[in-house]
């Protein structure tokens, strides 16, 4: 197989809008992101006990079947259904046994029984199985009562999986399940594509990086930076800290440099706007063919695309709870695509409203949300973008749809776990 093979770059004016686009509707910045992007992560082979979380870059393939050899089910007397019949059955028991590991040296004649445990090679001449606690014994001959199903409690080659069969697709994430799988059927390698780099910045005079130290009155602690961080470390990523820069154009500059010459895709939080203050809007603007997709979605709303030197940016806003928001419906598909594992389509389910709203058209709301014991969607108490505590307090979002609608309690509402997100919550 091919390795060390690096996919091509993505275009400078990928994320260019069409002429007269103003809002963009969540699923058509959806659809056009999925439509813009590719894998952009080189590959390598990996043994697969390494391979946990790692995105195959080519289908893996069965090299041998499993069960290799028919084998026992139970443990228990195997013999040849051909001799048995109705009623009392009697066979004579041949010296020996066979075992898992512990193949019987021979075959069995027909109308006679071996001992054979769990795991065992079928012996030559055996094809049925009968349970042991279904027969009696006095180490000679073996009873049980007929008639038996003919390869009853027996597992035959490859039942399982075939030698030869494909099976995990490219642009799967590995589990541990998987591993025991490609394991099973003689893979001890595997070719995945490189941990994808994404590398994250804060920006802001507002902000005090470090929440160990003191912030003067004028500041707030950057609550984005180690959201994110943490978030794609969850997601499989690879992320660089590429830590906060105040509001100035050359230091900001600066740090995307230093992210596109190490990171695969770039993550920023504020300044995303077009405000006097924001900067990292304007900077991509100028050097970064930025297009600022103005997406008709509540809490967000701004979000900057841009090419920098050659890595593409997601600018997301800087109020921590529209940047997760963005990040998990925008950010996370995106960047799945990118490194090789696919889009990520999240899945929601509907259950019945414990809240009471009125929504107006245009745009697509997500809603802080919890289940109730009883199953039901409560929401945030404050929908306000700035009270942080109800990403903490949500184990996932009740997405609205982008019409007017009324809720009322007891009315179906699509709700989506942080997990589909790929997101552990707190319960």
């Amino acid at each position: 197989m091919s390795v060390g093979l690096t996919p091509p770059r993505l275009r400078n004016d990928c994320f260019a809008m069409p002429q007269g686009v103003a809002w963009v509707p969540v699923d058509e910045a959806l659809t056009l992101l999925r439509a813009r992007l590719h894998a952009v992560t080189g590959t390598e082979v990996l043994a697969v006990v390494q391979g946990r979380g790692r995105v195959l870059a080519a289908p893996a393939v069965a090299q041998r079947s499993n069960p290799p050899m028919p084998n026992a089910a139970v443990d228990g007397y195997g013999f040849a259904h051909v001799a048995t019949g109705e009623g009392v059955q009697r066979l004579p028991l041949l010296a020996g046994r066979a075992a898992a590991g512990q193949p019987f040296e021979g075959s069995v004649p027909t109308g006679h029984a071996i001992r054979i445990l769990t795991g065992a090679i079928l012996p030559d001449g055996v094809d049925t199985i009968v349970l042991e606690e279904d027969c009696a014994t006095d180490g000679h001959v073996v009873a049980f009562d007929g008639p038996v199903k003919r390869g009853i409690n027996t597992r035959q080659a490859g039942e399982d999986v075939r030698e030869g069969a494909t099976i995990l697709p490219a642009g799967r994430v590995l589990t541990p399940a998987d591993m025991a799988l490609l394991s099973a059927v003689g893979v001890g390698k595997v070719q995945v594509h490189r941990r994808l780099r994404v590398a994250v910045l804060s920006t802001g005079d507002e902000l005090q990086p470090d929440p160990g130290m003191k912030a003067a009155p004028h500041q707030i602690f950057d609550a984005n930076r180690p959201m994110l961080l943490a978030l794609l470390a969850g997601w499989g990523f690879d992320p660089i800290d590429l830590g906060h820069a105040p509001d100035d154009a050359a230091q900001i500059a600066a740090r995307l440099d230093q992210g596109a010459g190490s990171a695969d895709a770039i993550l920023t939080s504020g300044g995303a706007s077009a405000g006097d203050e924001d900067h990292v809007s304007r900077l991509l603007r100028e050097r970064g063919n930025v297009s600022s997709w103005r997406i008709a979605v509540k809490p967000g709303r701004p979000l900057a695309l841009a090419m920098w030197n050659g890595v593409p940016v997601f600018g997301l806003p800087g109020n921590p709870v529209a940047a997760l928001v963005c990040a998990l419906v925008f950010a996370r598909p995106a960047l799945s695509l990118l490194s090789g594992a696919g889009w990520s389509q999240p899945r929601g389910f509907t259950v019945p409203a414990a809240f009471s709203k009125r929504k107006k058209a245009g745009r697509r709301e997500y809603l802080r949300a919890r289940l109730t014991e009883s199953g039901e969607a409560e929401v945030f108490a404050s929908e306000g973008s700035g009270r942080i505590s109800g990403l903490s307090w949500a184990t996932g979002l009740v997405a609205l749809p982008d019409e007017a609608c009324t809720i009322a309690p007891g009315d179906p509402v699509q709700f989506v776990p942080y997990a589909s997100f790929g997101v552990s919550s707190g319960e």
